[in-house]
C-alpha cells in the first residue's frame, strides 16, 4: 500500500487524460480532413481513375498521309494488306514463352521458326536486327504479306494460335513510280519507342503505342504532318472484361499529304543515268593504278536554279525502303549495314563529303577578285609551280601561257591559282600570320556557305570542311599525340607526314594554301553545297536553302500550307564579277574542259545556254573523284562519282543525258517539246479531291532509247576536232 497521498497524483492523471484527448481529437480531425479531401475535393478525379481501371481502349490507327511528287504522283502512300501480329504479353504468359505457338505460326506462314521468334524479341544494345524496337505492349507484326488462306487458317484455329491476330491493315508502300526509288530522300518508318512516347507526352503531338515514326528523309522531317491523329474509343467493362457501354471516343484524323518538288520522271532519269555512269566507269582503266575504276558510290542533284527546289536527288548505292515495312529481315538489314554494303542508307547528296577538285575554283576566283586581282588581268599558267623544293604540277602538266581568270576557269589551269594563293599566303605572314591577316581564300569559302549546312529540309545534313587556320589548330590539338607517337623522320610517306605534323601541324604551310586553292588537301564539300553555289551563280547571287517539300495539303485538299523558298545569303561578288564568271563557265561548255560533252556534240547553246565546270579530285590511297557542276537558266545539275575518274569523262555523259531528257533534245541538239520531261520548272500544285483521291498521271520507266538520248555507257561521237585544254 502506497504511502503517497491520493491527492498528490490526481493532477498528473488529469494532465495525461487531457493530452490523450488532444491526440485523439487531432487524429480524428486529421482523418476527417483527409476523408473530406478524398471524398469531396478529389472525389471526381479518383472516381474517374477507378472507372478507368475498368475501361479498355481500342485504337484505330490514323492513315498516314502520302508523299507526292510535284504532279501528284505518289512516291509513298498506303495499301491494305493482311497483317499477322503476335502479342508478346500473351506469349509470355505461356509456360514455354510461346515458342510452340510461334513454331506453329512459322509453319502456316512458310517461315523458319527462328525467323518468327527473332521478329518478336525486343531490341537492345546486344540484340541484332531483326528485333522489335517499339513498345512491348502492342501487337508485334510478324508479316504484312499474309495470304487470305493463311489469315483464315489462323483465325479458324484460334485455339492453336493464342495471342496471334490476322487482320487487314493499312501498310506503308513506297511506290517507286517509273522505277524511281527516291530511297534516301523518302526515308522509312519504324515503331515508336517508349522513350519517344514519354518525351512527346506533354507536346501538341503525343505518340500512341501503335504509332509508326519517320526515321530518315522526308518521313522524318514531316512526320508530324504525315502521321495524323489516331482515333481512340474507350469501353467500360466489368471485372470479367464484358463490355458495359462506351465511355468516350476521340475521333481520328488522317495525316496530311506532303507535296514535293521532286518530279518522278526526272528522278527516274537521274537514278538510271547515275547508275549507268558508275557501271561505265568500272569498265574504264585507271592509268594511275593500272586497274579499272571502282566507281563505288555517287550522287546527283537536279535543282531549280531560281528557287532552290529539288527536282531530283539520287544517291548510289541505294536500297528499297519497302524492306523496312512491317519489320526488316536479318538478310535485308545485313545487306544495308554490313561491311560489304557500302552504306546505302547514306544520302550522299547531303552526307557524302569529298574534296571538290576544280569545281571549287569559282571560290578562289571570287577570292582573287575581292583581294584586288582583276578578273580580266593576265596571270601565268605554266606547266608547274615550285615552292622551295616542292613542285606542284598543272593537271596533265600542260601550260597555257598568260591567261585571264576566265580562261583559267575554262581550261582549269591549276598553276594560276597556285600563284595567287601563294602570294596571298605570303601577304598574310606565311607561317607566322599577321594579326590582321585577310585570309581571302578561306574567308570567301565561308561566304559561299561552305563549312556550314545549306538548310535543306532533310535530316542529318553534314557541313563539309573549310581547312582554315582555326580548323588547323583544332585538328592539330586533337591529333598531335598520335602524330608524335607514330611519326618518324625519314620514314615512309605516312611516318614522315606524321613527324612534320607533330612539329608544326597547326601552322598553315604554303603547300596547304596552294592545294586548297584548287579544291584539294583537307577541303570537303557535299554535292548539295556545290549545287547551291552554282545555282546562285545562275540566278544572280542568291544562296537558297534547298527544299524538297513544296506544300502540306490536308486529306480533303481544302487546306494548303505552301513551303516557300528561303535564302540564307548572297554570293560575295558584285554583278560585274558574276557576269564575267557566268561567261567563263559558258566558255567551259563551249570550248573548255566540258566542250566534248556539250560544245562539240550538238548542244543548242544559243537557245539554252549551258554553263559548266569539271573537276577531278585526288584522294590519298584511292582513285580520283569525278565531279561535274552545270547550270542553265532553269536548272542546276551536279554529279559526283567516288573513284570514278575524271569529271567530264565519268559524270559528263550522264549529266548531258539528264539535260536532254529535261529539255527534250536529241543527240543532234534538236528540241521536241513533246518528249521534254520538264522544259520549265513545275509551278502549280497537284489537285487533291474532297474524297482524298489525287489526279496523278501515270509514270512509265525511263527508257533512254525511246528518249533518243545516249545511255551513258560510252561517250557520244565528237562532232568536230578534239576539245582544247584538259578533260578535267
Amino acid at each position: 500500500m502506497s504511502n503517497i497521498p491520493e491527492t498528490g497524483r490526481t493532477p498528473r492523471v488529469q494532465i495525461r487524460l487531457i493530452v490523450i484527448q488532444v491526440l485523439v481529437f487531432s487524429l480524428l480531425l486529421t482523418l476527417g480532413g483527409r476523408l473530406w479531401y478524398l471524398q469531396i475535393r478529389q472525389g471526381k478525379e479518383y472516381t474517374d481513375e477507378a472507372r478507368s481501371n475498368h475501361v479498355q481502349q481500342v485504337v484505330q490507327p490514323a492513315v498516314r498521309g502520302s508523299i507526292l511528287d510535284a504532279r501528284g504522283v505518289p512516291l509513298a502512300d498506303n495499301e491494305t494488306r493482311l497483317v499477322v501480329s503476335a502479342s508478346r504479353t500473351e506469349l509470355l504468359k505461356m509456360k514455354d514463352d510461346g515458342k510452340a505457338v510461334l513454331t506453329r505460326l512459322a509453319g502456316v506462314l512458310g517461315m523458319k521458326p527462328k525467323e518468327v521468334r527473332d521478329k518478336v524479341r525486343l531490341c537492345d544494345a546486344k540484340t541484332p536486327q531483326p528485333c522489335w524496337n517499339g513498345s512491348p505492349f502492342q501487337p508485334i507484326p510478324v508479316t504484312n504479306k499474309a495470304t487470305t488462306q493463311q489469315a483464315l487458317t489462323i483465325r479458324e484455329r484460334a485455339e492453336d494460335f493464342p495471342g496471334i491476330t490476322a487482320e487487314p491493315a493499312a501498310v506503308r508502300r513506297y511506290a517507286a513510280p517509273g522505277k524511281s526509288r527516291t530511297a534516301q530522300v523518302l526515308g522509312y518508318l519504324s515503331p515508336v519507342t517508349d522513350q519517344e512516347i514519354q518525351e512527346a507526352k506533354n507536346t501538341d503531338s503525343p505518340f500512341l503505342r501503335s504509332d509508326q515514326v519517320g526515321r530518315s528523309g522526308l518521313e522524318r522531317t514531316y512526320d508530324k504532318a504525315l502521321r495524323g491523329k489516331a482515333g481512340v474509343t474507350r469501353y467500360e467493362v466489368d471485372n470479367l472484361g464484358r463490355v458495359l457501354g462506351e465511355a468516350e471516343s476521340d475521333p481520328g484524323r488522317p495525316g496530311s499529304n506532303v507535296v514535293t518538288s521532286i518530279d518522278a520522271r526526272v528522278q527516274a532519269v537521274a537514278e538510271y543515268e547515275l547508275d549507268a555512269a558508275m557501271k561505265a566507269a568500272r569498265k574504264e582503266p585507271d592509268r594511275n593504278t593500272g586497274t579499272n575504276y571502282k566507281a563505288d558510290s555517287g550522287a546527283v542533284v537536279v535543282m531549280e536554279s531560281k528557287t532552290g527546289r529539288i527536282v531530283a536527288m539520287a544517291s548510289m548505292p541505294d536500297y528499297d525502303p519497302n524492306a523496312w515495312v512491317g519489320g526488316i529481315s536479318a538478310k535485308d538489314y545485313a545487306r544495308m549495314t554490313g561491311k560489304e554494303s557500302n552504306l546505302p542508307l547514306l544520302n550522299r547528296a547531303i552526307q557524302g563529303q569529298a574534296a571538290p577538285g576544280s569545281i571549287f575554283k569559282v571560290v578562289p576566283t571570287t577570292a582573287a577578285v575581292n583581294a584586288g586581282y582583276p578578273f580580266n588581268g593576265t596571270y601565268p599558267c605554266p606547266s608547274s609551280y615550285s615552292i622551295g623544293s616542292q613542285v606542284f604540277k598543272n593537271f596533265e602538266s600542260q601550260g597555257h601561257g598568260s591567261i585571264t581568270l576566265g580562261r583559267a576557269l575554262e581550261v582549269s589551269c591549276d598553276t594560276v591559282y597556285y600563284g595567287l594563293s601563294h602570294k596571298e599566303w605570303q601577304k598574310d605572314g606565311g607561317m607566322k600570320p599577321k594579326k590582321d591577316a585577310k585570309d581571302w581564300f578561306y574567308k570567301t569559302a565561308h561566304q559561299f556557305g561552305l563549312g556550314a549546312e545549306t538548310g535543306i529540309d532533310l535530316p542529318n545534313e553534314v557541313k563539309g570542311r573549310v581547312p582554315d587556320r582555326r580548323w588547323k589548330q583544332s585538328f592539330w590539338e586533337t591529333n598531335k599525340a598520335w602524330w608524335c607517337k607514330n611519326g618518324k623522320k625519314g620514314g615512309d610517306y605516312v611516318q614522315q607526314l606524321s613527324y612534320e605534323n607533330c612539329l608544326e601541324g597547326n601552322l598553315m604551310r604554303a603547300g596547304d594554301s596552294v592545294n586548297y586553292s584548287i579544291g584539294q588537301g583537307d577541303t570537303l564539300v557535299t554535292p548539295i553545297q556545290m549545287a547551291v553555289i552554282y545555282g546562285a551563280i545562275s540566278n544572280g547571287g542568291t544562296l537558297w536553302n534547298p527544299t524538297v517539300g513544296k506544300a502540306i495539303v490536308s486529306p480533303d485538299g481544302k487546306q494548303v500550307e505552301e513551303i516557300k523558298p528561303t535564302a540564307h545569303g548572297r554570293l560575295p561578288m558584285d554583278a560585274k564579277t558574276r557576269d564575267l564568271m557566268d561567261g567563263a563557265l559558258a566558255g567551259v561548255a563551249e570550248r573548255g574542259t566540258a566542250a566534248w560533252r556539250f560544245g562539240q556534240v550538238g548542244w543548242p547553246q544559243k537557245k539554252i545556254p549551258m554553263h559548266a565546270k569539271t573537276g577531278t579530285a585526288e584522294v590519298y590511297g584511292k582513285q580520283t573523284t569525278s565531279w561535274f557542276a552545270t547550270y542553265t537558266k532553269d536548272y542546276t545539275v551536279v554529279m559526283t562519282i567516288a573513284q570514278g575518274g575524271t569529271g567530264s569523262g565519268a559524270s559528263g555523259p550522264a549529266v548531258r543525258n539528264i539535260y536532254d531528257a529535261l529539255y527534250g533534245l536529241d543527240d543532234a541538239g534538236n528540241q521536241d517539246l513533246r518528249r521534254a520531261l520538264l522544259p520549265t520548272p513545275q509551278r502549280t500544285l497537284p489537285k487533291i479531291l474532297a474524297d482524298g483521291t489525287i489526279e496523278a498521271p501515270e509514270i512509265k520507266p525511263y527508257d533512254p532509247d525511246s528518249q533518243k538520248v545516249p545511255d551513258g555507257t560510252s561517250p557520244p561521237a565528237l562532232a568536230g576536232p578534239p576539245a582544247t585544254g584538259r578533260r578535267d
